[in-house]
């Protein structure tokens, strides 16, 4: 298993809120770069593809409250894999936030996805964290 890790961020805004917006895949889609295209949620999964790699599904799995949210691969992808979000309360108004890309990636994929996967997680947290100040 390939663990991919986004930079940690910290957010001004308490860990519910963040939680909150993260488990509502149209704010997900407000976080997206120009490379995603088509992006599309019916409320508990979302759809999207990305320029120049692959299309992509989303769906949540494991949800708890103000820590953690675990999205798993929905639809067609060319691996199975899982986007984590870790949230952890600074201080009331404060939060820590840092995504996690696990895949099942061979050594050819995974020296080709590694980097641009990286950029994606790291734009979006720091999207977020644009958001939030």
């Amino acid at each position: 298993m390939t663990r991919i890790e986004s930079d940690v961020v910290t957010l001004a805004k308490p860990a519910k809120e963040v939680f909150e917006f993260l488990c509502d895949f149209k704010n997900i889609g407000t976080l997206m770069p120009e490379q995603v295209e088509n992006f599309v949620t019916d409320g508990p999964t979302c759809h999207f593809d990305i320029k120049g790699m692959a299309s992509m599904g989303l769906a949540y799995g494991e949800k708890t409250p103000d820590s953690k949210i675990v999205m798993l691969k929905n639809g067609k992808a060319p691996f199975d894999f899982s986007l984590v979000c870790e949230m952890t309360a600074v201080s009331e108004s404060s939060t820590k936030l840092q995504l996690f890309f696990d895949a099942d990636l061979n050594p050819l994929f995974k020296m080709m996805a590694e980097k641009p996967l990286t950029n994606f997680l790291n734009l979006l947290v720091h999207r977020y964290e644009q958001l939030s100040a």
